[in-house]
């Protein structure tokens, strides 16, 4: 999870196969006097009702203004780079190897135990192998101009990640296993129950996280296996903050999606990435689209562990940087 200047959490909560692997209301005011009744004659013609539109939110608001705030302060740094990666950024053969096997081995977080760190051990490989049906969603607080950029957004990233993996995956207007949730401080009540409508026997530890999101957390990922314990993904569901200025909103997007395909933990030494807390890059890199080229091998089998998929990374490196 990433905290304070972050932007990501990527909770691995499980049950029945979750392996994944941050209010009050204004009001309008009132009056106690009644109005006299018009006479008949002077009545003008009846309107049509309007429903009431009611504006964000104090904490919306303040929500808005505080990821503001956070982006400036990164951008003010250098930081949130978006060029992917460069000469001041190499990387070799040892480093890939070492950060693959960090972000696609290892899981941030226990199985089944919420947000509690995992001891940091390699574990097993975690992937799609049906086909990826993307869908966004959004909460009824979300402006409808956002939601044209988000949903352009996610639809250019998806096709890029298909082209790059070489999976199946696709945008969708009908059945989707990959719902990409944007969410504003106003809409919180209503992410639990779609989440459990998505997966009814989904662990009720894993919504509780819902109920009362800290603004630490900008936006995560839960993915679940196509079978209890399992590594071969089936469902995935991504949380997005609307609060979130238009660059952190698409570093989410980039972040989350990449990570629900089972790039799902963050590495220190992962340069240059987004998958690694220091908010140096905002959106996928070079070295990134190498990983998911990686995981997306048809060698790479999901379940695999360090020893069995060594090798085959090894050898794909070879090919993959001298093509580079």
């Amino acid at each position: 999870m990433r905290h304070g200047w972050s932007r990501t959490a990527l909770a691995a909560l499980c049950l029945a196969g979750l392996t994944a692997c941050e209010t009050s209301t204004l009001a309008p005011r009132r009056t106690e006097v009644a109005p006299h009744s018009r006479p008949d004659g002077l009545k003008p013609p009846e309107a049509p009702v309007k429903p009431v539109e009611q504006g964000p939110s104090r904490a919306s608001e303040d929500l808005k203004l505080y990821y503001a705030r956070v982006q400036a302060d990164l951008l003010a740094q250098g930081l949130l780079r978006t060029d992917g990666g460069g000469p001041d950024t190499p990387f070799t053969d040892t480093m890939l190897m070492r950060n693959f096997e960090r972000i696609a081995l290892a899981e941030e977080y226990e199985r089944g135990a919420g947000l509690r760190p995992s001891a940091g051990e390699l574990g097993f490989i975690k992937k799609w192998v049906r086909p990826i049906r993307v869908t966004t969603e959004f909460g009824a607080h979300v402006p409808q101009d956002q939601r044209v950029t988000d949903v352009n957004q996610v639809t250019q990233y998806v096709n890029r990640l298909a082209r790059v993996t070489g999976h199946p995956i696709s945008m969708t207007k009908g059945e989707a296993n990959f719902h990409v949730l944007f969410m504003s401080e106003d809409d919180k009540d209503t992410i639990a129950p779609r989440i459990r409508e998505l997966v009814p026997d989904v662990n009720p530890s894993a919504l509780d996280l819902f109920n009362d999101l800290p603004r630490s957390i900008h936006c995560l990922v839960i993915a679940f296996s196509e079978e209890e314990g399992g590594y071969d993904y089936g469902m995935a569901i991504a949380v997005i903050r609307s609060e979130h200025p238009d660059l952190l909103r698409r570093s989410c997007i980039h972040e989350e999606v990449a990570q629900g395909l089972g790039l799902g933990n963050d590495s220190p030494q992962a340069r240059p990435s987004i998958f690694n807390d220091d908010d140096e890059f905002a959106l996928l890199t070079t070295h990134d689209e190498t990983l998911l080229k990686l995981l997306y091998d048809p060698a790479v089998k999901p379940g695999m562990t360090a020893d069995e998929v060594r090798p085959i990374i090894r050898s794909r490196i070879a090919v993959l940087l001298g093509g580079l």
